[in-house]
């Protein structure tokens, strides 16, 4: 069974789409019989996903950080493991998966995906990642990425990690794809010939 960590919002953001976005990602993971790895919480995106995956009869596994049980309001009808700290609960998240999709969040997400991004740069990991927005949220960050590229301090061969998506089977289709035919990475280079 595929693992997919989704990384996400505790809050429902203003735009209503997002958390219809998180709903049809939980109901397409259980479909495709992939178990669903994510932060615990109930609260906003990161209930709905785990709320659509666990009514549609899939696999769920919130990661929490004890300090955050109560205020993320943990769900308690799917399996969790509770850590000490934020820092367990990443590399956990992150062994636990074969791949990721970002939902709309905040700073919390955004530190979640760079990093597993980062790690990608670095050759550590070929697990694929991909932005998923149907409102255009990502656009600006992905943008960034690029910019990076652009500026020098990325290699042209990052653009190769960059992923996104507007529906939940997209994005399914582009991990699976990634997962079947992953980067042939060239030997980390951190001083990169412009």
């Amino acid at each position: 069974m595929t693992s997919i960590c989704v990384f996400c919002g505790a809050s429902p953001g203003r735009d209503p789409k997002h958390m219809a976005l998180a709903s049809a990602v939980g109901k397409a993971l259980a479909a495709g019989e992939q178990r669903l790895v994510y932060g615990g919480g109930g609260l906003g995106l990161m209930g709905a996903v785990a709320r659509a995956a666990h009514q549609a009869g899939g696999k769920v596994l919130g990661i929490m950080p004890e300090f955050l049980a109560d205020v993320e309001k943990t769900l308690k009808d799917v399996e969790h493991i509770m850590v000490p700290d934020m820092h367990a609960r990443k590399i956990m998240m992150y062994d636990e998966s074969d791949a990721f999709i970002v939902l709309p969040g905040g700073i919390g997400t955004l530190e979640e995906t760079i990093e597993i991004l980062s790690w990608m740069r670095l050759n550590l990991h070929e697990k694929p990642l991909v932005f998923l927005d149907d409102t255009g949220y990502w656009d600006p960050i992905i943008r960034g990425l690029y910019h990076t590229i652009e500026e020098g301090f990325a290699p042209e061969s990052f653009a190769n990690d960059i992923h996104s998506a507007s529906t939940a089977d997209e994005a399914l289709a582009l991990i699976a794809d990634k997962i079947a035919n992953p980067n042939i990475r060239e030997p980390l280079d951190i001083h990169n010939k412009v």
